[in-house]
C-alpha cells in the first residue's frame, strides 16, 4: 500500500477527498467539543442546555450514517433516546 493511499483510502470510502474529509472532521470535532461544554454546564447548572448536547450529537450521528459506502439506514428506536 502507497503512502498516499493511507491517507486517502478512507475518504474516498465516504466519497470524500482527503482535504474535504478533514474540513468534517474538523468541523465534527467542532461540534463535539460544543456538546461536551454543554453538557459540562448543564451538570452543574440542570436548568441550561437541557437538550443541546444530545441534539448535537443526534445531528452528528445523522450526518456520518447518511454518506458514503458507511450509509445505513437509522433504526427508528434510536430516534427517541435522549
Amino acid at each position: 500500500m502507497s503512502v498516499a493511499r493511507i491517507f486517502t483510502s478512507h475518504p474516498a470510502k465516504v466519497g470524500e477527498t482527503y482535504f474535504s474529509h478533514m474540513g468534517f472532521a474538523a468541523w465534527f470535532s467542532s461540534r463535539l467539543l460544543m456538546a461536551a461544554g454543554a453538557a459540562l454546564v448543564h451538570a452543574f447548572l440542570p436548568f441550561l442546555f437541557e437538550t443541546t448536547a444530545s441534539r448535537i450529537v443526534r445531528e452528528l450521528y445523522e450526518r456520518t450514517h447518511n454518506r458514503g459506502t458507511h450509509a445505513t439506514k437509522e433504526p427508528a428506536a434510536l430516534m427517541d433516546r435522549a
